[in-house]
């Protein structure tokens, strides 16, 4: 008796693949598809075969598994192939890469895509093309490199709802602030070793600025929330302003300080953030060093959910890719194109004014040894609703100027600003008041 849920001994047709760029990470797929054939081919049922590779120099030096006769210049010869069946987009950017993924996708094509950018500015309108062609448009390693982030929200969490996420998406700045914590280390000698060991590019504001965390942050809550939102949006702040007083500060007060991609759902709203914050060194993501990821998931039945894993580089990067494209290809073979796409809907949510949000805050007043500074500083505080839970001043040594830290309870953001502001017109200030979010995860 025949059993009809078991797949054929012999493989079917191969699924016929492009590749569009063949840098780190296209070196990367090429090579995990080398290393692991037989076994990927017993999983999709089928071989999986490069019939195309997309660069925009044929004479570069490329990985041992990249074959020189698939490579090529022209996009054309792949729009042009009738027999293939998916297209992988790493070439990062956004022309032509949204482009051709769009292209691809109206020609009937899988796609699978690492592009975080094109996915956070234009991914709701890729997904509405990639569900009107019944074909799958799939993207884990956009986010989060090698760890199953998109996944999990997209197919583990599908019985719940997501109440909130917190992510450490930047590898870059997770290692700057380890490396500032554990060793005491200036920001701008963290950041050259950084860049030395290869955890930083040669101009690496994207990453230290939070804008690389703050579009990953939208294309997970994408997912999470079903939000239709751009990166632009959204509140960002980077690492560049925190120095070793921050940092003895956080740990004096019982905290670890981490750069976080933040949403909560809070009903008719959403909060999106991604800024450095204060979290209490018993979190979990307190513990989250060096240059790995994670996303602490909060779902309303289910409760918290942590993922951790490296989250860039050509391998992990390349298993996520590779991941989808085993899904894509199956689905493909088995007649469910387009499965995975089709409960993916993203519409236009509203976000909570960051002036609204309440939290708790560090404050940073360096000031000048003069009496009555605590005074005017509490005063100020307390006329715009801001209360103090914990207050250290350091000592005064020779002329520098002496910083006045503290711990508020909860206050409105909007408040707060206000209040600094008036501060911040005070003589005896030697440089603007300063704060940092707490988040209590």
């Amino acid at each position: 008796m025949n059993d009809s849920s078991e797949r054929p001994s012999v493989p079917g047709r191969p699924v016929r693949v492009a590749l569009l760029g063949c840098g780190t990470v296209g070196g990367g797929v090429l090579e995990l598809l080398a290393q692991n054939r037989e076994t990927l081919t017993q999983k999709v049922g089928s071989p999986l075969e490069i019939a195309h590779i997309l660069v925009r120099d044929k004479s570069k030096a490329r990985v041992a598994s990249c074959d020189p006769s698939q490579l090529t210049t022209d996009p054309n010869q792949i729009w042009n192939d009738p027999s293939l069946d998916v297209v992988i987009e790493v070439m990062g950017g956004a022309e032509p890469a949204r482009t051709y993924i769009q292209t691809a996708l109206d020609r009937g094509l899988a796609v699978v895509s690492a592009n975080k950018y094109v996915l956070s500015e234009h991914g709701p309108a890729l997904l509405e093309a990639a569900q009107r062609n019944h074909v799958d448009l799939a993207f884990e390693a956009s986010v989060g490199g090698g760890i199953p982030i998109i996944r999990t929200l997209r197919e583990a969490l599908t019985g719940d709802s997501v109440a909130s996420l917190h992510g450490i998406l930047n590898g870059t700045s997770n290692y700057i602030l380890t490396r500032m914590r554990t060793e005491g280390l200036g920001f701008q000698e963290a950041l050259r070793e950084a860049q030395e060991k290869g955890y930083a590019e040669a101009d690496p504001s994207f990453d230290i600025e939070g804008h690389d965390a703050a579009q990953k942050l939208i294309v997970a809550s994408m997912l999470a929330f079903g939000s239709r939102l751009s990166a632009s949006a959204i509140p960002v702040e980077g690492i560049t302003e925190l120095d070793a007083v921050d940092f003895a500060a956080a740990e004096r007060f019982g905290y670890a300080i981490k750069h976080l991609a933040i949403g909560r759902d809070l009903g008719g709203t959403l909060s999106l953030r991604a800024h450095p914050a204060f979290v209490p060194k018993s979190s979990v993501l307190a513990g989250i060093d060096g240059v790995l990821n994670a996303v602490l998931i909060q779902g309303r039945a289910l409760g918290p959910c942590l993922l951790v894993g490296r989250g860039a580089g050509d391998l992990p990067t390349a298993v996520s890719i590779i991941a989808d494209l085993v899904d894509v290809s199956r689905s493909r073979l088995e007649g469910a194109r387009g499965l995975s796409t089709r409960a993916i809907f993203a519409r236009k949510r509203e976000l909570e004014p960051l002036s609204e949000t309440s939290l708790r805050y560090y404050l940073r007043f360096d000031v000048g040894d003069t009496p009555g500074v605590l005074g005017t500083i509490a005063t100020v505080l307390g006329r715009h609703g801001i209360s103090i839970q914990e207050l250290v001043q350091e000592d005064a040594l020779d002329e520098r100027p002496v910083s006045v830290l503290m711990i508020t309870h909860h206050s409105r953001e909007g408040s707060l600003k206000a209040a600094l502001s008036e501060v911040g017109q005070a003589s005896f200030l030697k440089r603007q008041p300063r704060f940092v979010r707490i988040e209590d995860v």
